[in-house]
């Protein structure tokens, strides 16, 4: 059984964790546990995996009022859980972080089911780390986290990547031809991810002539699609030097394309910059729990493996830094090769084969 979501962030490693470990052990029967009304109840299914839902959400820390039925909802969740490992019996149970792996989880330890989080940024999440006492293993992505979970229960596994990203291989040549690039334009590419980032595009929608300045260099704009009828049609986005997209299909020809990365700062967007050397400016989000996006880009800034920019000076001053950032290719070059010393290339084995010492399969 696997269980978390709410993001993407949870969703994908728990699906490569479970293709990984359907390329181990081919028989192997999986069901998924995430929370009804979330976007895993629509991805994993499209994925090919069943999936249960539990009524539980996280705690709302703004408006207190709405926790007033959170005890009812963990209640429920608790109930559910029990009867799911029941009825599936599973042999392991795999917990990605997210609200929704908490009742499933806490349940597994209780029947003494062999239990393994898995923690994808460097500052665990509350639900995660509630479970750590309980569970058998715990696989993460920074070093250092020994400061929120038992040590001897420590593996640094790193953050599965998208197979894709690594297989699609584009020269910067192909990638800008592909995308109707200038070859002799520096490119940078804006990552806001599928919904879309309010402070990324509000940056680029106050520079358009800024932007418009500067033909020498592309920018491809990913605005997200919470924010199409905002920014879709705005002046910069017309711009001949902008290309502005909802969301990009092909990540991989985006990727080899650009020179210079500006994104959030979530554990699997640094997992994908770090796999590919690309150098990044990153805006963290401030508007996640603990504000966990700072502390995955201080891991990084202060190891000059990637440039950070808070998300309160963005708006005024980020495109003018970006712009500076892609003009010294020497700088650039430093950024490449010190993120990819924070890749860990085939952490979905390295997660499979905990779970396999668990699970007593091997």
């Amino acid at each position: 059984m696997i269980s978390g979501g709410g993001t993407g962030g949870h969703i994908f490693p728990a699906l490569a964790i479970a293709e990984a470990i359907r390329r181990r052990v081919p028989d192997a029967e999986f069901l998924f546990v995430g929370a009804k009304g979330r976007m895993e109840m629509e991805k994993i299914p499209a994925a090919g995996y069943s999936i249960e839902g539990l009524w539980i959400s996280g705690l709302d820390r703004k408006r207190i009022v709405r926790n007033l039925n959170f005890p009812f909802k963990l209640i429920s969740s608790m109930v559910r859980s029990f009867r799911l490992i029941r009825q599936f019996r599973p042999d392991v149970i795999i917990g990605v972080g997210g609200f929704a792996s908490g009742p499933l989880l806490e349940a597994g330890s209780r029947r003494g089911v062999p239990t393994l989080i898995h923690e994808q940024n460097s500052y665990a999440g509350i639900t995660n780390k509630l479970l750590g006492r309980k569970v058998d293993k715990i696989c993460v992505a920074f070093e250092g986290m020994e400061k929120f979970f038992p040590q001897e229960k420590l593996v640094l596994t790193g953050n599965p990547v998208r197979q894709d990203l690594i297989e699609r291989k584009y020269s910067v040549e192909e990638a800008k031809d592909k995308l109707g690039i200038p070859s002799d334009s520096k490119t940078i590419l804006s990552l806001g991810g599928s919904l879309g980032a309010r402070t990324i595009n509000q940056m680029f929608r106050d520079h358009t002539e800024e932007i418009a300045g500067r033909p020498d260099i592309h920018f491809i704009w990913q605005y997200g699609s919470l924010y199409e009828e905002e920014y879709g049609n705005c002046e910069t986005a017309q711009l001949p030097n902008v290309t502005a997209l909802k969301f990009i299909d092909d990540m991989s020809v985006a990727y080899a394309a650009a020179d210079l990365v500006v994104a959030r700062a979530g554990a699997l967007t640094l997992t994908e910059l770090a796999a590919l050397r690309k150098a990044a400016l990153l805006i963290p989000s401030p508007n996640v729990a603990e504000d966990h996006q700072t502390k995955n880009a201080l891991q990084l800034s202060e190891k000059g493996a990637a440039v950070l920019l808070k998300d309160e000076n963005a708006r005024k001053s980020g495109v003018t830094r970006m712009m500076e950032m892609v003009q010294k290719p020497e700088d650039l070059k430093i950024l490449r090769e010190n993120i990819f010393s924070f890749y860990r290339p085939h952490a979905d084995q390295a997660i499979v084969d905990e779970v396999i010492k668990i699970a007593k399969l091997s």
